[in-house]
C-alpha cells in the first residue's frame, strides 16, 4: 500500500496596518536626560574640587610662611650679595633691580627670577645666579656682551654684539673698530663674520668698513677707510671668494700692491683697479683705473 505524503502549505496573514500599534522612540531623550545629569555632577564635583584646591593651597602657603620665619630665625638670611664679571653694568644699576638687602630671608630668594631680571638689562648677555649658605651670600656672575662693530646708519651709530644685535645703551669708541653701513647690516653682520674668519689667515683686522648693498652684499674697506682697497663680494658664496683673495695674497702678495679696487664677483676671475700716482706724487684714486685680470 502506497502512502502518500502531501505537503501543506499554511498562509500566514499579515495584521492590518490599523491594527499595529508601534511605540515613540525614547532613546534621544533618555540620552539628553543622562548627558544633563553628568553635566550638572561634573559642575558640582568641579566646584567641590576647586574649593578643596584653595582651601590646600592656602594650607600650604601658611605652612610655607611659618617656614620661612622659622628659617629666619634660625639663620637663614643674606648676608652679602658678590657680583662677579661686571665691567660696563653698574652695581648701582643692578641694586635698583634686585632691590635685595641684608637680613632678607635667602630661602625665599627666586635665583631664576633674578637671572631673567639681570638679562634684561643692555649690557648683560647671560647671568649665573646661585646659592651659598654659611655664610650665606648671593653669587652672581655677570657675562657682558662684547662690541664687535658699530653700525652707521642715518647718520647714527650703534654698538653691535657677535650676533649682530644692537645694544641699547651709550658706547664711547676708545680703539679701533669695524664700522659697517648701511640697511639691514646688522641682520646680515654675523654671517659675515663666519665666512671671513679663516683659520690659517689672520686678515680679518685688515677690514676696517663692511657696506652692505642694496640689501644683497658686501663691499671691505681694508686697512684705511680713506686710502684703503675695497673688495667687492659676490651676493653667495662669500666665504670661498674671501679664501681665494687670501691664498692669491700669499701667493702674489696682492694686499701690498697699490689698487683701490678687487672685484670678486666673477666666479672664475678676479678683476683689479690700480691706484695711480698724481703729479706731486700723492696718491689718487683715479676714476679710469685700468682694469687686470688676475
Amino acid at each position: 500500500m502506497t502512502a502518500e505524503v502531501q505537503n501543506k502549505t499554511e498562509t500566514v496573514k499579515k495584521p492590518a496596518a490599523e491594527n499595529v500599534l508601534r511605540p515613540e522612540k525614547e532613546w534621544p531623550w533618555r540620552l539628553a536626560g543622562s548627558l544633563a545629569v553628568l553635566l550638572f555632577i561634573a559642575f558640582w564635583a568641579g566646584l567641590a574640587l576647586t574649593l578643596k584646591n584653595d582651601w590646600v593651597n592656602k594650607k600650604i602657603d601658611g605652612w610655607k610662611s611659618e617656614f620661612y620665619d622659622w628659617a629666619a630665625v634660625q639663620g637663614f638670611v643674606l648676608d652679602d650679595v658678590v657680583i662677579s664679571g661686571r665691567d660696563k653694568t653698574s652695581k648701582e644699576e643692578i641694586n635698583a633691580l634686585l632691590q635685595l638687602k641684608r637680613g632678607d630671608n635667602i630661602l625665599k630668594i627666586d635665583v631664576y627670577d633674578i637671572k631673567q631680571k639681570l638679562e634684561q638689562l643692555p649690557w648683560v648677555r647671560e647671568a649665573v645666579v646661585h646659592k651659598r649658605f654659611f655664610p650665606n651670600i648671593l653669587h652672581i656672575e655677570v657675562r657682558e656682551k662684547e662690541v664687535k662693530a658699530i653700525w652707521q646708519i642715518n647718520e647714527k651709530f650703534y654698538p653691535l654684539d657677535a650676533d649682530g644685535k644692537v645694544i641699547e645703551a651709550e658706547y664711547h669708541i676708545s680703539e679701533s673698530i669695524l664700522l659697517i653701513v648701511g640697511a639691514g647690516a646688522p641682520e646680515n653682520f654675523k654671517n659675515l663674520m663666519e665666512a671671513l674668519k679663516d683659520e690659517k689667515y689672520d686678515y680679518l683686522e685688515k677690514v676696517k668698513v663692511a657696506n652692505f648693498i642694496s640689501g644683497r652684499r658686501w663691499n671691505l674697506i681694508l686697512n684705511d677707510i680713506r686710502e684703503g682697497i675695497t673688495v667687492k663680494l659676490p651676493e653667495e658664496n662669500i666665504g670661498e671668494a674671501w679664501k681665494k683673495l687670501l691664498k692669491l695674497n700669499e701667493t702674489k702678495g696682492i694686499f701690498k700692491r697699490k689698487l683701490t679696487i678687487i672685484d670678486l664677483r666673477l666666479p672664475h676671475k678676479i678683476v683689479v683697479k690700480i691706484r695711480k700716482s698724481g703729479r706731486e706724487g700723492k696718491p689718487q684714486l683715479n676714476q679710469n683705473a685700468a682694469e687686470h685680470k688676475i
